[in-house]
């Protein structure tokens, strides 16, 4: 049986997917807030990437392993709060990656990996101190490789202005 038109705009809404960088920045929420509100609005889900650094390398692999598993409960930890949070907006849990490397490179391997991302979804700094070594990157010499739009939210909008654009 053929879908129709309306209901291929539906899945299409149901699907797509806002990606928000889960750092340690204070614009995060902004970016997190901006996607949640899109997708509760129009339609789709968030996922949340958090990327850990690797653990140092140390003389004692239990030690480097003990550190990774640190890290990597810390980034559940705080995941699992964000999705709280998310689930409050949007309805519906989010979905989580954890990954481990440099932040610029594991996010362009997860655009490039995952095809239901539809949207990226950062925030820049509310004060003048620049875009953000990430916003730099993608905008720059990795905008190639950005394979969906990209969504740069002013960091110094508050909730109303927020509710607002989206």
């Amino acid at each position: 049986m053929a879908e129709t038109a309306a209901e291929k705009a539906a899945t299409a809404k149901r699907d797509r997917v806002f990606l928000v960088v889960v750092d340690d920045s204070a614009e995060r929420e902004i970016a997190l807030r901006y996607a949640c509100l899109r997708a509760r609005n129009g339609g789709g889900r968030v996922l949340l990437l958090r990327v850990i650094e690797p653990a140092p390398m140390t003389e004692w692999a239990g030690v480097g392993a003990m550190m990774a598993e640190e890290k990597r409960e810390e980034a559940e930890k705080l995941l699992s709060g964000l999705g709280a949070q998310v689930q409050e907006i949007t309805g519906s849990l989010p979905i989580v990656e954890i990954r481990e490397g440099e932040p610029r490179d594991e996010l362009l391997a997860l655009l490039e990996a995952d095809p239901r991302i539809s949207i990226l979804v950062l925030a820049s700094a509310a004060t003048g101190s620049g875009p953000g070594p990430l916003i730099t990157a993608l905008t720059g010499r990795y905008a190639s490789r950005v394979r969906v739009p990209m969504t740069i939210v002013p960091g110094g909008l508050d909730d109303k202005e927020l509710e607002r654009v989206t």
